[in-house]
């Protein structure tokens, strides 16, 4: 059971590292590149490269630090959206009546609104034939009709077969997930790492953007859109379960069990100018360059729905360059991830950085699994052993001086007044400034499954607004609040003392005995040896 745990952590499938690039960006204007800090000059041209750009006011992005902050505003645009609200999920949580109210309302109340909504089908699925997700979702389109409620779930392309037949629900999903967060109203997008779920509604921390700007919604709204034209369309049904998914003949493939080499080429083909940007006509050569002050390169990660041996996939690549840029001590990097199982070549760059940086986790008590039921009981440990790990190379490498690794935790997860952490992303600094001038924030955990099995949409936001700047650091310090440094002298044996009550020991003479002293390892930081030998046997394979 272990080594199929951390087989979902760690997933096998590999890509090759043959990649095509080929956007239309315009050149930017001499003057418009050099107002911003010398050394980005360099990562404008690399990400200029690789991924769309986006050119906008920093006024038109809002960053929100609270789970009530995000719940409230999700509210509020369902509620006064006009024409189109598109929201791409994980999944939406069964209980989360007020939320499908809200949609109902809304749609009542303008005839004129359509509803596009994308979610995974492994997890919108689960708990069937009982409620579940999808049969929460089928009501909508009973009620509204499909001309105005399009609901879709992404099924991995790789499960199928005996394979799907033999694994077990929950992990299953170690094949591949819809893992994009993505939730529009209007001219409007909001980014996040966030599900939409109670949890992410009150006490699980999570990072969320909301961009105010038409062009770069319609480029994320068509994201979603070609991934719902590979997915399944959720029917209302009489059968118990209250739905079946079907494959609509308006898809751009077929379904992928049907014929695999055909549906990753179609996949292939339809995604591939929206990653190189040939069928967008909203990047016109901006003269008035002074009420512009900040850029975005959206940047996704579609792997499976992507050829093997030429996977055009942008979060990897960007991602990559941005961490060549950490060359010196005079720029500070924060780097965060609720699940820590860092792709290795993140984690070299940022080991061989000479910039001054912070890692920052979820301790076991802010992991959602933490003391769960079954299998995943073990993964805190795991994700526990992959940050020690991090920090003994930290250590090994003389770099302690220059990387931290911290723990974020505020009280127990699933007790009273208990958080869990979910947030994820990086920022940086140009040379000797305290603030970052640069943020990646959206759906990506950065690991090995999220650049191989899931779906992942992000963006890149460079600004040189002391606005933006500034807001970006205050999120920073918003998450450090309940974040505390690891220690590796954390994971040694600690003297504990005997109990009070136990009766003393006695020798031939009657004299009590000197107990001996007995040493412990913290409950929080013991990893078992089941845990380690599955990394052990499956970490080669990251």
């Amino acid at each position: 059971m272990l080594l199929a745990l951390l087989s979902y952590v760690m997933p096998t499938r590999a890509h090759d590292d043959i990649r095509t690039y080929s956007t239309n960006n315009r050149p930017l204007s001499p003057d418009f590149s050099t107002s911003f800090h010398p050394r980005l000059t360099t990562i404008f041209q690399q990400l200029d490269a690789i991924a769309p750009r986006f050119v906008m006011g920093s006024g038109d992005i809002q960053i929100l630090t609270s789970p009530e902050d995000f719940y409230a505003t999700l509210k509020k645009k369902i509620a006064m959206a006009n024409s189109r609200i598109f929201l791409s999920s994980l999944y939406i949580g069964k209980a989360q009546t007020e939320l499908f109210e809200c949609i109902e309302q809304a749609l009542h109340k303008n005839e004129n609104l359509r509803v596009d909504i994308l979610t995974d089908a492994l997890r919108g699925t689960r708990e069937a034939p009982d409620v579940s997700s999808a049969s929460k979702l089928a009501e909508l389109v009973q009620k509204f009709g499909k001309h105005r409620v399009d609901v879709r779930m992404y099924h991995t392309p790789h499960l199928s077969g005996l394979a799907k037949v033999v694994t077990p629900k929950r992990l299953n999903e170690g094949y591949g997930l819809q893992h994009m967060k993505l939730y529009g109203f209007d001219d409007e997008v909001i980014l996040s790492g966030a599900n939409l779920s109670q949890d992410y509604f009150t006490n699980r921390q999570d990072r969320y953007y909301i961009f105010k700007n038409k062009p770069i919604t319609d480029y994320y709204f068509k994201i979603q859109n070609a991934v719902s034209k590979l997915s399944y369309q959720v029917v209302p049904s009489k059968l118990k379960q209250g739905f079946y998914l079907d494959w609509p003949t308006s898809n751009k493939s077929c379904e992928p069990h049907l014929n695999l080499q055909r549906f990753i080429s179609d996949s292939s083909y339809l995604l591939e100018p929206l990653l190189k940007q040939h069928e967008l006509t909203s990047f016109e050569q901006y003269d008035d360059h002074e009420k512009f002050d900040t850029i975005v390169y959206p940047v996704s990660q579609l792997s499976p729905l992507m050829n093997p041996n030429n996977d055009i996939s942008t979060e990897k690549p960007a991602i990559l360059r941005l961490l060549s840029y950490l060359d010196s001590p005079k720029i500070k990097w924060w780097f965060t991830a609720g699940y820590f199982n860092m792709l290795p070549q993140i984690q070299e760059r940022l080991l061989n950085s000479k910039a001054t940086g912070a890692v920052i986790t979820a301790a076991p008590q802010a992991n959602s699994f933490y003391k769960s039921q079954g299998v995943s009981y073990y993964l805190p440990e795991a994700y526990l052993l992959f940050a020690k790990k991090f920090l003994q190379q930290v250590y090994k490498m003389g770099k302690s001086s220059l990387i931290t690794v911290y723990e974020w935790k505020n009280g127990v997860v699933n007790t009273p007044g208990g958080w869990s952490y979910h947030a994820k992303g990086l920022w940086m600094t140009v040379p000797e400034e305290e603030v970052p001038s640069i943020t990646v924030v959206g759906s990506s955990n950065y690991t090995k499954r999220a650049y191989s099995h899931d779906l992942e949409t992000n963006a890149i936001v460079i600004t040189k607004s002391p606005e933006l700047k500034l807001a970006m650091k205050q999120e920073i310090d918003n998450i450090m609040t309940h974040a505390h440094q690891m220690e590796l002298s954390e994971f040694e044996p600690k003297p504990v003392e005997s109990s009070l009550n136990e009766k003393p020991e006695l020798d031939e003479k009657g004299e009590p005995v000197k107990p001996k002293i007995q040493y412990e390892i913290d409950e929080n930081r013991k990893i078992s040896s089941g845990v380690r030998l599955a990394v052990k046997i499956l970490g080669g394979k990251l």
